[in-house]
């Protein structure tokens, strides 16, 4: 316990208080998806978080957006055992939709993925960036419709 204390001290006044919401958050996103699922609780975030007119987010706000990620893995890692990708992702989507920010919420498999395995990913990308680090080696899921045409 004394490492955990001692980190949650070296964090700054703001970083504490948005680590607690995202404990309170992670909390409240797998109870949705336990209760409605996964797609009510992508809708219910959504609907709760949209904005009349996302904007593209600034270097400092990818920045701040990459910060904020890595407080979701450690609120997921510290409280719940293990938080889900899936969990974390949405947790970020909403939030950064709440800033008026235009987050893309993917679910992919690794690029290297042999045919015969099924390893899925959930990702927060903002533009065109994913998150944490080890997003990058995934690709997003195609639509069947948008398969068949290509």
């Amino acid at each position: 316990m004394g490492r955990r204390l001692q980190r949650w001290r070296a964090l700054d006044a703001r970083d504490r208080w948005r680590l607690t919401g995202c404990v309170i958050g992670l909390w409240c996103v797998h109870a949705s998806l336990a209760v409605s699922g996964y797609g009510r609780t992508r809708s219910m975030i959504e609907h709760c978080s949209k904005r009349a007119d996302p904007r593209r987010a600034t270097d400092a706000e990818l920045a701040d957006a990459q910060a904020l990620a890595r407080l979701a893995v450690s609120a997921g890692h510290n409280t719940m055992g293990e938080a889900t990708c899936l969990r974390r992702a949405l947790l970020l989507h909403g939030w950064l939709r709440c800033k008026g920010l235009d987050p893309a919420l993917h679910l992919g498999l690794p690029v290297d993925a042999a045919p015969a395995t099924l390893r899925a990913h959930a990702w927060v990308e903002l533009e065109g960036v994913p998150l944490l680090e080890p997003d990058a080696g995934y690709r997003p899921f195609e639509r069947a419709s948008a398969a068949a045409q290509a």
